[in-house]
């Protein structure tokens, strides 16, 4: 329902109305996702810059490469990580991304190639039919650690296992990634370890994630050492999520 809540098309509240009369986890949940949206969109309400600069502006010190054939490779869905691509076609397809397929690709961006998230969030904005400025802007910052959330920037998705987890059998891939099609479950998320390589017409990885992990890391610790040194970290604005799932009861 996102693309028709960001055209207007229907209202949260509506859906929160159908949902109150479903009992489960799942109505829960669902209740849960619609109140973290109207969270960032009060966020953007009281801290509008946020929009474009960082919410925790410690972590604008935070050591990024230039943007280059890196960037390009993975909005293209060239990066060699099947999962990875995947979403950044069906982005460039359809408009549209599972949000667990939005966080891997932005986490492989920021973590992985590390490129600032800015340049992500505009290219989101750019093609999702559902782009919506606070979801959006606030997504991209929790995931670069510099927004609403505590301590987000350690958690590094790991490509190869987000593929494994979310897509087992490598249906997904194999539907946005033609050039997978033939290969096997065993392999279809680590084409790399096919005897010959991965198939003609896809790259090898650009990055290798555990040494790329241990890099984000490093950087990290020295953002922290120069908030040691006197930058005060500045709390988030805003009311907590907790406020909006007991409104949405």
């Amino acid at each position: 329902m996102s693309v028709h809540l960001k055209w207007g098309e229907i209202h949260p509240r509506t859906l929160l109305a159908d949902l109150a009369r479903l009992p489960g986890a799942s109505a829960a949940r669902y209740g849960a996702e619609l109140a973290w949206r109207e969270f960032y969109a009060d966020v953007l309400w009281q801290s509008p810059d946020s929009a474009r600069e960082y919410l925790r502006p410690e972590l604008a010190a935070m050591e990024y490469d230039e943007p280059g054939l890196r960037l390009m490779a993975w909005r293209d869905g060239l990066t060699g990580y099947p999962i990875v691509d995947a979403g950044m076609r069906q982005l460039r397809a359809e408009g549209w991304m599972h949000n667990r397929i939005r966080m891997v690709v932005a986490s492989f961006l920021v973590k992985d190639l590390h490129i600032e998230w800015r340049h992500g969030a505009r290219h989101f904005m750019r093609w999702l039919a559902d782009g919506d400025l606070a979801s959006n802007q606030h997504g991209w910052q929790w995931t670069a650690g510099c927004g609403t959330d505590a301590a987000p920037y350690f958690r590094i998705f790991n490509p190869t296992l987000q593929g494994k987890r979310f897509d087992p059998h490598g249906d997904y891939v194999r539907r946005y990634v033609p050039e997978l099609r033939q290969v096997g479950v065993t392999s279809i998320h680590e084409p790399w370890t096919l005897p010959g390589g991965p198939p003609a017409g896809y790259p090898a990885p650009i990055v290798d994630h555990d040494r790329e992990r241990r890099e984000s890391l490093r950087r990290l610790e020295m953002v922290r050492r120069v908030a040691g040194r006197g930058v005060r970290p500045r709390p988030p604005p805003g009311p907590r999520l907790a406020s909006f799932l007991v409104q949405c009861r």
